[in-house]
């Protein structure tokens, strides 16, 4: 285990781990809360503060200037591309994709292989890169892809395999490719309908 960071009570991190990964002259070494475990091949990067109770996977990566809640779970080989912003209470299941300017919120699930995405073109351009916001309550299916810039509003759900293209509505449903918005099945009947 490379560590020179700052870390609570009750903290695991595996000898294969790295915590505190520098990547200029100017960095800070990175904090964790209490009881954090950090499994074997993850790197995290300096200029990461983690609150209480974070838990990787297996080689997982969480790069700079990346604000962590509490209760945090980061699957395996989950990446994190940094200058992110995440809540309490999330799981990013296996293999999910985080780009750089994502905004995530609490209680949010990403299921595995979702894939958030900041870049608008196939071929780098001079852009700015804007990934998505995903507001509390989310919960992103498996292999799901949400597109850069988009909002998912607070309670909404993305189907497995949807590729969302526009903003979604809170409390709704976004299916398909391109995803389109329906209301969330009523938990007595289970009915829905397509909002227009």
């Amino acid at each position: 285990m490379e560590t020179e960071a700052t870390l609570g009570e009750n903290c695991e991190i595996a000898v294969e781990a790295t915590v505190g990964n520098a990547y200029s002259d100017d960095t800070s070494p990175p904090t964790l809360g209490d009881n954090s475990t950090v499994r074997a091949g993850t790197i995290i990067y300096d200029d990461v503060v983690i609150g209480d109770g974070f838990s990787t996977g297996h080689h997982a990566v969480v790069r700079e200037l990346t604000d962590i809640g509490n209760d945090v779970l980061v699957g395996t080989q989950t990446v994190i591309d940094g200058r992110s912003t995440i809540g309490s209470h999330v799981s990013l299941q296996t293999g999910v994709y985080v780009p750089s300017h994502t905004e995530i919120g609490d209680n949010v699930f990403c299921g595995p292989n979702a894939v958030l995405t900041n870049d608008p073109y196939p071929v780098r351009q001079d852009e700015d890169l804007v990934g998505p916001t995903l507001e509390d309550g989310v919960s992103i299916g498996a292999n799901a892809t949400v597109l850069p810039g988009v909002s998912v509003g607070e309670g909404a759900f993305v189907a497995a395999g949807a590729v969302v293209t526009d903003d979604v509505p809170p409390e709704t449903l976004a299916v398909g490719a391109p995803a389109e918005h329906a209301e969330l099945p009523d938990p007595i009947s289970g009915a829905n309908t397509l909002n227009e």
